[in-house]
C-alpha cells in the first residue's frame, strides 16, 4: 500500500512497521521528528518524494523479522515490557561496552583524529542521561501506565500517583528523547555518518559500527514510546477520568 504524502512519518511507521527500515536508510526521522508530513520530511532531507513513496510502497512486513512487528494493537503492559526487555536491556549492555571502546580508540587514534575525543565525551554524556531516564520509566512512569490500563479493564479506581497527570512525566521523557537524539546527531556528524577513515584499525571500525547500531536501536525505542505507548497512555488516562466524572 502506497502512503499518502500528507500522512505524517509517524503514522506511516505505525501503519507499516517495515517502513522503518526505509526511513532509516534515507535518514528520515520517524521518532522524535515523526510528526512532520511525509512530503515535508522529504523536502527537509532533499529527497525525491516519488522515490520515497516507491520505496515505502515496496516495504512489506515479514514474520521472520520480529523488529518489524506491529505494536499498534498491543496492550500498554505488553509494549512497556517489550521496551524494557529489549531496548532498555540493549542500552544497559551496549553503552558500557561502547564507552570503553570509544576511550580505547580515542587514546590510540586521537592525535590524528581529534573528533574521537568529542565522540567519546558526547556518547558518555548521553549514556549517563539515558541511565537515569530508564530508571524513571521503569520505577515510576511505566508502573503508573500499567495501573491506568488495569483500571480501565477492571473498572476500578485509577492509580495514586505522585503527579496529577501522566502528561507531566511523559513530557519529561519526550524531552530526554530529544536530548539523546541531538547528541546522536552530533556524533553522526563528527563520525562522517559513521564512516571510518582509511587508516582505521578494527577497533576504530568496530566503534563506528557499534555507534550506528546503537542509534538504530534508539530510534526504534523512541518510536515505540513517542508514537504508540505515550499517546495511548494519555488517551486511556483521559477515558479513566471521564468515567470517574460520569460515576459522580
Amino acid at each position: 500500500m502506497t502512503p499518502n504524502p500528507s500522512q505524517t512519518v509517524r503514522e506511516i511507521a505505525i501503519q507499516n512497521p517495515a517502513t522503518v527500515r526505509v526511513f532509516e536508510s534515507l535518514g528520515i526521522d520517524y521518532c522524535c521528528g515523526g510528526k512532520r508530513p511525509l512530503e515535508e520530511a522529504c523536502l527537509r532531507a532533499n529527497l525525491s518524494l516519488e522515490r520515497v513513496l516507491t520505496l515505502l510502497a515496496s516495504a512489506n512486513n515479514t514474520e521472520s523479522e520480529p523488529a518489524d512487528r506491529s505494536w499498534a494493537a498491543a496492550s500498554i503492559d505488553e509494549l512497556a515490557t517489550h521496551v524494557v526487555d529489549t531496548h532498555h536491556q540493549y542500552i544497559r549492555s551496549e553503552a558500557p561496552r561502547l564507552i570503553a571502546l570509544a576511550r580505547k580508540v580515542a587514546e590510540k587514534h586521537g592525535a590524528n583524529h581529534p573528533e574521537l575525543t568529542s565522540i567519546e565525551e558526547l556518547f558518555s554524556a548521553m549514556a549517563d542521561e539515558l541511565s537515569a531516564h530508564l530508571m524513571k520509566e521503569e520505577r515510576i512512569l511505566f508502573p503508573v501506565l500499567r495501573q491506568i490500563e488495569a483500571a480501565i479493564i477492571t473498572g476500578g479506581p485509577g492509580p495514586a500517583a505522585c503527579f496529577e497527570t501522566v502528561q507531566a512525566p511523559i513530557a519529561r521523557m519526550l524531552a530526554d528523547h530529544d536530548d539523546a537524539a541531538e547528541l546522536l546527531t552530533q556524533i553522526r556528524k563528527l563520525s562522517c555518518d559513521f564512516q571510518p577513515p582509511a587508516d582505521a584499525c578494527p577497533s576504530f571500525r568496530g566503534l563506528y559500527h557499534g555507534l550506528e547500531e546503537f542509534e538504530r536501536d534508539l530510534h526504534r525505542h523512541v518510536h515505540l514510546e513517542n508514537n504508540i505507548l505515550f499517546p495511548r497512555a494519555i488517551e486511556l488516562e483521559a477515558s479513566l477520568r471521564e468515567g470517574a466524572r460520569a460515576r459522580v
